[in-house]
């Protein structure tokens, strides 16, 4: 029987770790509150359920090799709910003994110069990085007790396929016609990851027992501009593209009216500065690479075709 693994939401990242899996010949089962997802991958099981539930959680990744936990609430509310998500999804993972790999992203690191590592300070700067820092501890002292095996796979700010955040603001707007949404200083050097490589690698670190205790960051292509990145843009679409770019005050206004938009000011540090990620921790020990640039927006831009609409 092929070995069960079991992904916590359906957002982009669980959506990409599945199919990482699939190709894996993995078994496969997604939950999610809803029991509802759009194209939902072959051979996905998919069950609804509350993340919230430790008794659920334990019943239904009992016999699982592996869970990831790729679930989160809306963005402003990660104080408030977010770490009793994880939580109730950790204890899970302790009372049958099952391997967790969690996607994280980089707010931990808070403001930081030069390249970023995996051993960097974990110096939070905003809210959200500080609740990420304390989720993120939680599951490396519990492995360090020996309570559970974890590994931690984080990302850059991703675009690609089925993303509702930089590609639905930064991407999509262009086929449109319309103007691409940038932030901060976009001559600024900065990570960009590849939402397929983010999910591949938490697969990978879900199947490789040698990758657990472990913190990890998913392949990326070396750092280039917003304003470079829309010239990439471009040459896929082969026409100039219209840009606009937000500053914090502009942010702030914006805040005023969406609750999202609000509870990214804090985080525009990562717009204003070179923001770079050493990404060779994981290609050296997996071999892992990542998705050329010009690819990934060649493929995103190929999705936002058949799924954008006005």
């Amino acid at each position: 029987m092929t070995e069960l693994h079991v992904v916590y939401g359906t957002g982009t990242l669980g959506r990409w770790t599945a199919e990482a899996l699939l190709k894996m010949g993995k078994s496969v089962r997604m939950i999610n509150r809803s029991g509802k997802m759009s194209d939902l991958p072959n051979g996905v099981e998919l069950v609804a359920s509350d993340a919230y539930d430790s008794a659920k959680i334990i019943a239904l990744t009992k016999d699982a090799a592996c869970v990831y936990q790729c679930a989160q609430p809306a963005y402003y509310e990660w104080a408030q709910k977010f770490p009793a998500l994880q939580g109730a999804i950790l204890d899970a993972a302790i009372a049958n003994g099952t391997p967790l790999v969690l996607g994280d992203n980089l707010y931990m690191y808070g403001h930081f110069s030069g390249s970023l590592r995996e051993d960097s300070p974990v110096v939070p700067t905003s809210r959200k990085g500080k609740v990420r820092a304390e989720m993120a501890q939680q599951i490396l002292d519990a492995h360090a007790a020996g309570k559970v095996r974890a590994a931690i796979g984080r990302a850059s700010n991703f675009f690609g396929p089925y993303d509702g955040a930089l590609t639905s603001f930064a991407i999509a707007p262009a086929l449109l016609n319309k103007p691409v949404d940038l932030m901060g200083d976009i001559h600024q050097p900065h990570t960009f990851t590849y939402i397929k490589d983010f999910g591949n690698l938490l697969a990978t670190l879900g199947t490789r027992p040698e990758a657990l205790g472990q913190v990890w960051f998913a392949p990326s292509n070396a750092p280039i501009s917003e304003a470079e990145f829309v010239k990439l843009l471009e040459a896929e679409l082969g026409r100039p593209v219209k840009k606009m770019a937000a500053g914090a005050m502009m942010m702030r206004i914006l805040g005023l009216f969406d609750k999202t938009i609000a509870e990214s000011v804090e985080m525009m540090y990562e717009w204003e500065a070179p923001f770079v990620i050493d990404t060779s921790k994981a290609s050296k020990a997996f071999g892992l690479q990542p998705t050329p640039l010009a690819t990934a927006v060649r493929e995103t831009v190929d999705w936002c075709k058949t799924n954008i609409k006005e």
